[in-house]
């Protein structure tokens, strides 16, 4: 593998360094560092150097939704976004519920060969919610599963839960829960509050999202498991989190992109884009979110990209799938909510989009410092200039984003997965 030197780049935001990339690792980091003859040199001033993006939870849809992605072209969008891991939700068709399914989806990662792919196991059969999956087979894969969802549903039943939980003790895996009551939700459009009741809207209560959350860290405490909360989106459930975390329960939990930006304001004009699961909330409740990422309550920041075909949106509001784009959007949401406002650093973006997403899912590989010896999974950020969101121009199968014709910054130069470029200045570039 030829050398690649990154001219100038801020590791982490701080002091301009050149950063020497050879045989898949970091071979040097420093001032006006010597070039190898043979190497292509990156010129970055000015730009970011974080390690590679680690989301923690993905639909790619495939096998069975290949009308809305599919792993080729789910990875792609992630290495357009910065991404180098992501993570793939176990609610495909069939389900990634036995060793079978989630090696195929490890396999269809390796081919496309964008980032990688990680499968997350169902935690039912079938995400049924009856019956465990086979947990420790997948575990035992070559996929070796460590992260456990039902995502799209609820663990509802408690004895389930508490089960699943004491499973994966054995194998220091997670429970990834979506955090929702069905019984408090059925047939539930958007947020409940004053924006549904005007617009006549079947309401989600947060509560419902809050109390899954209580009775979880208290199931974990109780087994002394791992739980992730999947995609948080309420004030309350910011405050379960921090009790819990006080209490020192070992509770993870994530936000999404667009929780942290969009709020159920949103849906006024009925445009099924803006249908989400959690749905999008109140102004207090962004504001909830943004606080406990800015100081540690939630730990990470996860796309829950949910590519949809146009037919499954473009409809009326109450027969619209749930979901939203996300892949290529996540870090320029993120710099424009959270790091041009000052409540984060770059250094802090590190953390929540990289290394606590890969040490959840207990990725060795991911998420590494940079540091001489570490893999070069290598994000190269511009974070100057602006551009248009066109969802037509990007490369995920679906073009149900929710920031259409909005500006957000940023701009990736380069990624780089085990030193092989995989987007240069916006382009993907194919594996030789």
């Amino acid at each position: 593998m030829s050398a690649l030197i990154i001219r100038g780049a801020r590791p982490y935001g701080e002091d301009a360094a050149d950063v020497l990339v050879a045989d898949g690792v970091i071979a040097a980091i420093g001032a006006d560092l010597e070039a190898p003859e043979d190497a292509e040199v990156i010129e970055a001033d000015g730009c970011i150097l974080l390690p590679g993006l680690v989301d923690l939870h993905t639909h790619l849809r495939e096998p069975g939704g290949e009308e809305a992605e599919t792993i080729e072209t789910g990875t792609r969008a992630a290495a357009l976004g910065g991404f180098t891991a992501v993570y793939a939700m176990a609610n495909t068709d069939p389900v990634a519920d036995t060793a079978g399914v989630v090696e195929q989806v490890l396999a269809r990662g390796e081919e496309a060969g964008w980032c990688d792919v990680r499968p997350i196991g169902a935690v039912t059969v079938g995400l049924g919610g009856q019956s465990l999956a086979p947990l420790d087979a997948m575990a035992a894969s070559r996929a070796r599963v460590r992260v456990f969802s039902d995502d799209g549903k609820c663990v509802h039943d408690p004895v389930l839960m508490r089960r699943a939980l004491e499973y994966v003790k054995t194998f220091d895996g997670v429970i990834a829960q979506h955090a929702q009551d069905p019984n408090l939700t059925e047939g539930s459009q958007m947020h409940e509050g004053v924006v549904s009741a005007q617009l006549g809207l079947a309401g989600w209560p947060a509560v419902a999202e809050e109390s899954i959350i209580a009775r979880d860290v208290l199931l974990a405490e109780h087994v002394g498991s791992r739980l992730h909360v999947c995609h948080l989106s309420t004030a309350g459930s910011v405050e379960i989190v921090r009790w819990a975390k006080q209490r020192g329960v070992d509770v993870t939990a994530e936000v999404t992109p667009h929780h942290l930006l969009l709020t159920d304001e949103r849906a006024r004009g009925y445009d099924a884009t803006f249908k989400v699961n959690p749905p999008l909330r109140t102004e207090a409740d962004v504001e909830a979110v943004r606080a406990g990422l800015a100081d540690g309550t939630i730990d990470i920041v996860a796309t829950d990209h949910a590519p949809h075909p146009r037919d499954a949106k473009d409809r009326e509001w109450d027969v619209a799938a749930f979901g939203m784009t996300g892949l290529e959007t996540a870090l320029p949401v993120l710099q424009a909510t959270m790091v041009n406002t000052g409540r984060l650093s770059w250094r802090d973006v590190a953390r929540v989009l990289s290394e606590t997403p890969s040490a959840i899912a207990r990725d060795e590989q991911q998420g590494r410092p940079l540091a001489v010896g570490e893999p070069a999974n290598l994000l190269v950020w511009d974070p100057r200039p602006t551009s248009v969101v066109v969802p037509e121009q990007q490369a995920t199968r679906s073009t149900n984003s929710p920031y259409r014709g909005q500006e957000l910054p940023g701009r990736n130069v380069l990624t780089l997965l085990r030193g092989r470029p995989t987007v240069r200045d916006r382009e993907p570039v194919a594996r030789a």
